[in-house]
């Protein structure tokens, strides 16, 4: 299934943490292209107040993997790049993988939304993921991911 993921650092060596996000992702995509957007600095977004800013891409993979068991491998990815599991609500981070979209899959469980429920208000999400997919469309959107970047870009 064609998946969409976020990536986002703010602690430590940010860069080399992307990349050793998108390296793992790699090892889990399947048949098709890899999409990975350019890495973006960004402003934190609903963090504590003098946190640091962000470094933040999108990767697009196909996976075999269920939603949940592939929500639980990421969870396993960002421990192994020093995050812990018990961690501050929006705080700083050395690596956040959040899944996006699993094909047109319309999911809501208490670990996972899917479409994830905020995208369309997060230009740290939508300008990468508008880079690599321009014209995706998702379940319960009226506009493009392009479309809705515009709108916020106005804003």
């Amino acid at each position: 299934m064609r998946t969409g993921i976020a990536l986002g650092s703010n602690l430590g060596d940010r860069y080399a943490l992307l990349q050793f996000a998108v390296a793992q992702l790699r090892l889990l995509h399947g048949e098709g292209e890899f999409l990975v957007s350019s890495f973006h600095e960004t402003k934190p977004h609903e963090c504590p107040p003098d946190s640091p800013n962000f470094l933040n891409a999108v990767v697009e993979i196909e996976t075999s993997l269920l939603p949940l068991d592939l929500l639980h491998h990421l969870q396993a990815l960002e421990q192994k790049a020093g995050r812990p599991s018990n961690h501050e609500f929006h705080g700083a981070r050395t690596l956040d993988l959040d899944i996006l979209y699993y094909g047109a899959k319309i999911l809501i469980s208490r670990e996972l939304q899917l479409p994830h429920p905020r995208i369309t208000e997060r230009p740290f999400v939508l300008k990468p993921l508008a880079e690599i997919r321009p014209h995706l469309s998702l379940p319960g959107w009226s506009m493009s991911c392009q479309m809705y970047l515009r709108n916020l870009d106005k804003k």
